[in-house]
């Protein structure tokens, strides 16, 4: 309370106790800065007598004893020529009209400025970074092809500076896209077509046009081969003599190609100016670093080939040292840092410390300071167009956790640089780097680094693998183990000593105990802390939020390939989100709600009360579309606030980079638009709670699925909000694009430093906003599905069959939400049923026949969606669905390879396959499309026989098992646990074929029994092939069936006596001899009794 009288009194202070305070803290307080009115910046000089050695500390601060003169952009026109103009003088465009006549009349203008005399020839001269230093050179008496003058009649004036030569002809200094000249409309025409010979050009072309459509064009592959030419001077740089800081050159296993060896003579003969870049530049080998150069930003070298390349920039050889350089002009850098960005580049910045008075005040010859501030990479930036989803920057460090069984630990850690939060954990792994495929799909990371050689071969196939799932390819960096991953007792003292994470005690937080004492979790996160360091995001580290991440613990659990299979988060087709289960439930009007839905999406609830508490809000909203459109048109008004309270967070402490020259100002305007948008998003998702409150029965459904602060009351938020409002309102009353003054920079600093004191809080008030508007998103859905919808029942252990412990799923009338949504069909209702059934017995596993196309694939993958669905608290799509809770979802589905990590469609298929066998429980739910289709028929046929009857009388989990093996049908048709089900299709005479052929006509409903073929002939019909191929392959068909008839036969007779039978006679036949107790198996022997029981019965029923 005492706080708030203190934010009253710093509100309500008159005007001049404001101004007498901020005098105060501009004389003596470290967060006051100004601004003065004529900021003017230095270049830097080329000559410098006394060298200045590398900079050693991690500042990377050069102080030289230069002063430069100043960058002043290019004269075009001597002072006083438009009054001149105006006056009626001689116009000075008649000194450049030969930049804008035909081709053909050059030697003519050419000649006019020979008989008007002299011209006036003015060099440019730069030191070793490109710095223009104008001269004016004496006057030739006569127009040289190799000199670019111009004339200006017959007298000569000094002040006429026009034109800056350089040594080639071709290259006219620095360019940027705003100093390009001007290119004839032909030649852009022809620039987007491809390049064709002379005699291909239409003769009905103008000649004179034809002859300038080819001169441009030589005129283009000249000015292509001139930036061919155009390579560096400096021969450490070259590929066959770089070495890395360390002297080792690109083939030694410990090659860091992130540091490069500048020799010491090289570095004795560059100015201060250079020795100030390469002193950075040689340690940051992979980011692409702008350097500050008066009001210009200039790329050198291997950077100024990059901006050449994806910006389009020509590239210039200038200074003494022929520098290859590119630039841009300070108000375009932003852009260009955001274009490099989403090419996927790091990008830095070197900034200027001071002004070129505050330079020349420390001396005459002193250089100006500049210092790299900050780099940006794709997995950490915050700002421009990063978009609604989660940036992650993933480190990963594994280890041995049992050799015998191969069983592997991954400790990792992943941050968002955008919200200020990081987590971290461990998983524990098999082979099949099924969990660590998980964590990567769950989280979709931008980057992911590593300890170089310090992963093992499955783990870089997984890595892989996954890096390509999905629109976008994950970066992958491996860093070096001395330097990037400290060892624990390291990462300890780094971040005590450095004050990361707030400078909590997070080794003494219970949150965190199970997750930091795993050496391999600080591992990472000590390689994580490190490469953030390295970025200068020192800031976030020292005020971001850890918290810990479980992949798998109290949710429904599905590994990497399970969430590929179901199409969860990208399609088969792009990897895009089109026709995605995220995309069919995203309705999210928040940024931080599109986010948290994805987060819940990867973890479905396993608890039974959580996942009614979601249900009673979605039903109650369905219920109510009123209140609904009234959170809309709150939610549609709301910011991202998860990401403004982030970036407020970072702001403390951090006052020393709105004090660096002309970017401190841009810095601290976005803070002003940053808390302000904050404040006032805040108001407006407290103005829908307390809304919300006003209900009743709406906001007690919603405080059982997230924790809400208090509100109302003296100790209220609202009460609290309101001071800020206020405040905004009366000093930054245009806070989108305020106006700085002397004393912003305090006023904000108080502000925020006052309202982050009630962070927890509005992270809480933010996670509830990200929740209702969620729910919502599942309302929407459910409502405005094309199929029925229906609440889920979740039954509890408690109500199982006969007090048993049998897992179900009973969905009637189910239909897949977007398999059919882009062609527009309606979808076909089918009924599931595993686990229940009115004689006593559980036939909890499916086996699925039918033909090609038929719709087998469509309803695995309803199925298991529908699942997902109900475990989120979502509606499912079907008139009825009950189940008992699904642990574990398993999905072996399609034939694909991998070549990329040298995987075959068959090897693919068994791996999947053997997650299942050592992972699935009574709980699971299994999907098996096809198994064994990628070897021979008989090796296929005994794994998928294998397989299944290992599930269904092993596992006994809930399992659908489509196959095209028609046997299985009978080895399993009489089996008590078994359905056999296919999917129908009929047979319709074609009028049209002459040949009476029949036409396949698929169904796509479920059906009881097995489907006699696979109608292989007819689905290749329709895909095209032959008629004359496929007549035969028929003829081809009717041969194999007479020369194996006997197989068949047999096959069908196994219906009356199977393979199973014969093992039950057996089982039976050793219980009667030894006794149940004498068995090995006790299990094995009651499943046989049963299952002779059954048979039995079954007869006895039919017979009767």
């Amino acid at each position: 309370m005492q706080r708030q009288k203190s934010i009253l009194s710093f509100f309500q202070k008159s005007p001049g106790s404001s101004k007498d305070a901020g005098a105060r803290v501009s004389n003596g307080g470290a967060s006051a800065t100004q601004f003065p009115a004529n900021q003017r910046t230095t270049n830097d000089s080329d000559f410098n007598k006394n060298s200045v050695p590398m900079a050693s500390d991690s500042s990377f601060e050069v102080r030289g004893t230069e002063t430069p003169p100043e960058k002043e952009p290019r004269r075009l026109f001597p002072s006083g020529s438009v009054e001149k103009l105006e006056a009626g003088g001689s116009s000075l465009f008649a000194s450049i009209m030969h930049k804008f006549v035909k081709v053909d009349d050059r030697a003519k203008q050419s000649q006019k400025n020979q008989s008007q005399g002299g011209t006036s020839n003015v060099r440019s001269v730069s030191n070793g970074l490109g710095d223009p230093v104008v001269k004016t050179v004496a006057a030739a008496p006569r127009f040289s092809k190799r000199d670019n003058t111009l004339s200006f009649g017959k007298k000569s004036d000094r002040d006429s500076v026009v034109l800056i030569e350089s040594d080639n002809d071709d290259i006219l200094g620095p360019e940027t896209p705003g100093m390009r000249p001007l290119v004839p409309r032909l030649k852009r025409i022809s620039d987007q077509f491809p390049k064709f010979e002379i005699d291909s050009v239409p003769s009905l072309i103008n000649p004179n046009k034809r002859v300038k459509f080819v001169e441009d064009q030589m005129t283009k592959v000249k000015n292509q081969g001139d930036t061919a030419d155009v390579i560096s001077k400096f021969e450490w740089l070259d590929s066959s003599q770089v070495k890395d800081a360390k002297g080792r050159r690109p083939g030694d296993p410990l090659y860091d190609k992130n540091t490069l060896f500048i020799p010491p003579d090289a570095l004795r003969k560059m100015s201060a100016s250079q020795k100030q870049y390469w002193s950075v530049k040689c340690q940051y080998m992979d980011v692409v670093l702008f350097f500050k150069v008066g009001k210009f930003y200039e790329l050198y070298e291997i950077d100024a080939e990059i901006g050449h390349k994806e910006l389009g920039w020509k590239m210039t050889i200038s200074g003494v040292g022929k520098c290859r350089q590119v630039g841009i002009s300070e108000s375009g850098i932003d852009e260009a840092v955001q274009k490099l960005v989403a090419c996927g580049y790091k990008v830095g910045r070197i900034e200027q410390l001071e002004t070129s008075d505050q330079a020349k005040a420390r001396g005459a010859n002193s250089v100006i300071q500049r210092k790299l501030t900050h780099v940006i990479t794709p997995s950490t930036v915050t700002e421009g167009n990063v978009g609604p989803d989660a940036v992650h920057l993933l480190a990963i460090k594994e280890g041995n956790l049992d050799l015998e069984n191969g069983s592997i630990v991954y400790g990792f850690a992943f941050v968002d640089c955008a919200a200020l939060k990081f987590w971290v954990g461990f998983i524990n792994d098999d082979g099949s780097c099924a969990a660590l495929g998980a964590l990567l799909m769950q989280i979709s990371p931008k980057e992911v680094i590593y300890e170089s050689g310090g992963l093992s071969k499955e783990t870089q196939k997984a890595l892989r693998k996954y890096s390509i799932t999905g629109s976008s390819a994950v970066q992958l960096t491996p860093l070096q183990a001395v330097t990037d991953f400290l060892d624990v007792r390291e990462v300890r003292n780094l971040i005590e000593l450095k004050g990361y994470f707030k400078g909590s005690s997070i080794f003494r937080n219970n949150a965190l105990d199970n997750v930091l004492n795993h050496e391999v979790t600080l591992g990472a996160l000590g390689g994580l802390a490190a490469h953030l360091s390295r970025l200068m995001l020192d800031d976030v580290l020292r005020n971001g939020d850890i918290f810990p991440y479980q992949v798998y613990k109290g949710c429904l659990r599905m590994d990497g390939q399970t969430l590929v299979n179901l199409e969860v988060f990208g399609n088969s087709a792009d990897g895009g989100p089109s026709g995605t289960l995220f995309k069919y439930l995203d309705s999210c009007m928040t940024a931080s709600g599109k986010r948290l839905l994805r987060r819940w999406i990867c973890h479905p609830l396993k608890d039974i009360e959580g996942i009614n508490n979601r249900l009673n809000v979605v039903e109650k909203l369905t219920s109510n579309p009123d209140i609904m459109a009234v959170v809309a048109q709150y939610m549609k008004k709301i910011p991202d606030l998860e990401r403004l309270l982030g970036r407020v967070k970072a702001s403390i402490k951090t006052s020393a980079a709105i004090i660096l020259p002309m970017v401190g100002k841009k810095i601290l305007k976005q803070r002003v638009k940053s808390f302000g948008s904050l404040v006032k998003g805040l108001r407006i998702g407290l103005d829908l709670l307390m809304l919300l409150q006003q209900e009743g029965d709406i906001l007690s459904l919603l405080s059982k699925v997230f924790k809400l602060p208090l509100l109302h009351g003296g100790d209220g938020l609202h009460n609290f909000l309101i001071q800020f409002v206020a405040a905004i309102d009366s000093d930054f009353p245009n806070y989108q694009n305020h106006e700085l003054t002397d004393s912003d920079a305090e006023t904000l600093t108080v502000l925020i430093e006052l309202f982050v004191e009630k962070a927890t809080q509005w992270s809480e008030v933010i996670y509830a906003i990200s929740c209702i508007d969620v729910l919502r998103s599942f309302s929407v859905t459910a409502s405005m599905s094309a199929g029925s919808m229906c609440r889920s029942v979740i039954l509890p252990q408690s109500m199982l069959n006969q007090g048993t412990r049998r897992p179900i799923l009973k969905i009637k009338g189910l239909w897949h939400p977007f398999a059919l949504g882009v062609t527009g069909g309606l979808p076909v209702p089918n009924d599931i049923v595993l686990g229940d059934d009115s004689y006593g017995y559980s036939p909890h596993a499916l086996l699925l026949t039918g033909p090609n196309m038929g719709g087998k694939s469509t309803l695995l993958r309803a199925t298991c969606i529908a699942v997902i669905l109900a475990q989120l608290g979502c509606f499912v799509p079907g008139e009825m669905c009950s189940l008992s809770i699904v642990d574990i979802v398993f999905t072996r589905l399609g034939a694909i390879d991998r070549i990329m990590t040298g995987e075959s469609t068959f090897f693919v298929e068994c791996t999947e396959t053997s997650s299942v066998l050592q992972n699935a429980t009574q709980d699971s739910l299994v999907l098996l499309d096809e198994l064994g289709r990628g070897t021979s028929t008989f090796d296929g046929y005994a794994i998928a026989y294998a397989v299944f009857r290992h599930l269904v009388e092993k596992v006994n989990c809930r399992l659908l098992f489509a196959t095209h093996y028609h046997p299985l049908t009978k080895e399993f048709g009489s089996h008590p646990h078994v359905t056999l089900q296919h999917m129908a299709c009929a047979l319709k005479s074609d009028p049209h074929s002459p040949k009476s052929r029949e036409e396949l006509v698929f169904l796509y409903r479920l059906t009881s029994g097995a489907c006699p073929e696979s109608y292989g002939l007819q689905v290749a019909v329709m895909a095209g092939i032959p008629r004359q191929v496929v007549d035969a392959a028929s003829q081809a068909a009717q041969v194999m069936k007479k020369s194996i008839g006997k197989s068949f036969k047999s096959s069908e007779q196994r219906s009356e006596l199977s393979t199973l039978h014969e093992d039950w006679l057996k089982s039976l036949l050793n219980i009667s001899r030894n006794g149940v107790g004498n068995v090995v198996d006790e299990d094995d022997a009651y499943d046989s009794l049963f299952c002779l029981w059954h048979e039995l019965k079954s007869a006895y029923q039919s017979r009767s």
